[in-house]
């Protein structure tokens, strides 16, 4: 099946780049691989259930949304324990450090990658509570 997809023409040539690196014979079926590994890693996520202990990080733009990840934060503080933060020119990295129930805290996560001043969010699952 074709579709099209819009992408900067930076990240279009950092892509060629490795998988041309990586030996794959065109680009098309780089991106199934790149779509499949989504797609096995977003499975995986939704597979976690009960209590966990977790670790989400992500960078973003910090005079764009600022304001708005505070709010979403404060949302959340029944399982945001702490939070850990750096400065990188105009980025933040921000590590958010959690326990509650897996469902709230993936929603948190893709909640996170819904701002488009986020750069990236990625999810760390530390620890089973409930002994699974």
């Amino acid at each position: 099946m074709r579709t099209s997809v819009n992408l900067p023409a930076e990240t279009l040539a950092a892509f060629d780049e490795v998988w041309e690196a990586e030996g794959f014979d065109s680009r098309s079926r780089a991106v199934r691989e790149a779509v499949r590994e989504y797609v096995e890693r977003h499975d995986r996520l939704e597979r976690v259930t009960g209590d966990v202990v977790a670790a989400i990080a992500f960078d973003y733009e910090h005079a764009t949304v600022i304001g708005e990840l505070h709010a979403l934060q404060h949302e959340y503080q029944d399982v945001i324990r702490t939070t850990a933060h750096a400065h990188e020119g105009e980025w933040c990295l921000e590590t958010v450090f959690c326990r509650g129930d897996a469902a709230e805290i993936r929603e948190l996560l893709y909640r996170l990658r819904d701002f488009d001043a986020v750069g990236r969010a990625n999810v760390m699952f530390l620890e089973r509570v409930d002994g699974e």
